[in-house]
């Protein structure tokens, strides 16, 4: 099903606030959006605490949405929408869907989509996805000589050595000279990695802070390259960087401690979907193969418009 001639579905977006959260909802959107053409789409921010939000379940009421149009599917994110989504479909109706795993109850939900590294056992109403929803595509030129690469910084699962980052970086600008790299930061990155890749001086290597970096501009550069790295702390680029349909390598950075999302990266390189730095090394410089399709946004709009006939 590609499309409908009815009234577009009306769509409730619940927005916490969080840049995160809220680019998961938005690829789910636009997702559905391709499949089904025009949706009308409701931006809803929630603003009111748990008390609060309990006392209009009870009540049946959602006074954040007066007057908007009754909802066909609501859709959010984040711990902030959590008891929202089941307040709005009590008071005004519609499917709840909760993207990540809830803080109540899954059986509360008429559709939880979870990552598999959240280790949510499979049962009707849970859809399992690799890694969280974003709204990247595929679509772009993707130029064989253009290369994103993504820093991160230290996390709760790695730590840091920016030294041995810019060494692998060097490493691989080094090995293609032909080929021009764009690299750029973000909030987490230490000072001193900026002040080393600087030092480096390679030529073709173009330096892009996080702080000069305008929304979308991710986005557009994954669509104009062929390929990306990524710091091996920053698993949500590296599933934005394969929804975008670019070949992928991993930076390597210290393990902190073993947890949930780190074996999901691993499973990504044992299926091939990802190359490490250092698999990449002793393969003699093999070029980044492209892992192919990768859209999980897509998958659950699928799923939702097949198993609920959304637009029939």
């Amino acid at each position: 099903m590609s499309g409908h001639t009815g009234k577009p579905l009306v769509v409730w977006r619940l927005l916490d606030g969080k840049p995160g959260h809220e680019s998961q909802s938005l690829g789910l959107v636009q997702a559905l959006q391709r499949r089904l053409g025009a949706l009308e789409i409701h931006e809803i921010r929630i603003t009111t605490g748990w008390p609060r939000t309990l006392m209009e379940w009870l009540f049946k009421r959602f006074p954040a949405a007066g007057g908007v149009p009754t909802p066909a599917l609501l859709i959010g994110a984040g711990h902030a929408t959590h008891l929202p989504l089941l307040a709005a479909r009590r008071a005004r109706g519609g499917r709840a869907v909760v993207l990540m795993r809830p803080t109540l109850p899954l059986r509360l939900y008429d559709l939880c989509v979870v990552p598999e590294h959240d280790a949510v056992e499979r049962r009707p109403g849970v859809l399992i996805t690799q890694g969280v929803l974003n709204p990247m595509t595929a679509q772009g030129p993707h130029r064989e000589e253009r290369c994103l690469v993504l820093v991160g910084g230290p996390s709760r699962h790695h730590g840091w050595d920016s030294r041995k980052l810019v060494e692998q970086i060097r490493v691989i600008t080094g090995s293609a000279p032909q080929r021009h790299f764009t690299l750029t930061t973000s909030r987490r990155t230490p000072d001193d990695f900026w002040t080393l890749a600087r030092a480096a001086g390679i030529a073709n290597l173009t330096l892009v802070p996080f702080a000069q970096t305008e929304p979308g501009w991710v986005a557009h550069q994954l669509a104009e390259a062929g390929s990306a790295w990524v710091s091996a702390d920053s698993v949500s680029m590296v599933y934005e960087a394969l929804t975008a349909g670019v070949a992928v390598g991993i930076l390597e950075v210290p393990v902190r401690r073993a947890g949930r999302v780190p074996s999901g990266l691993e499973r990504l390189v044992e299926n091939g979907s990802v190359v490490r730095y250092g698999q990449w090394l002793a393969g003699g410089m093999e070029r980044l193969l492209r892992s192919g399709r990768f859209c999980e946004a897509e998958r659950c709009a699928e799923w939702m418009v097949e198993q609920w006939r959304l637009g029939a």
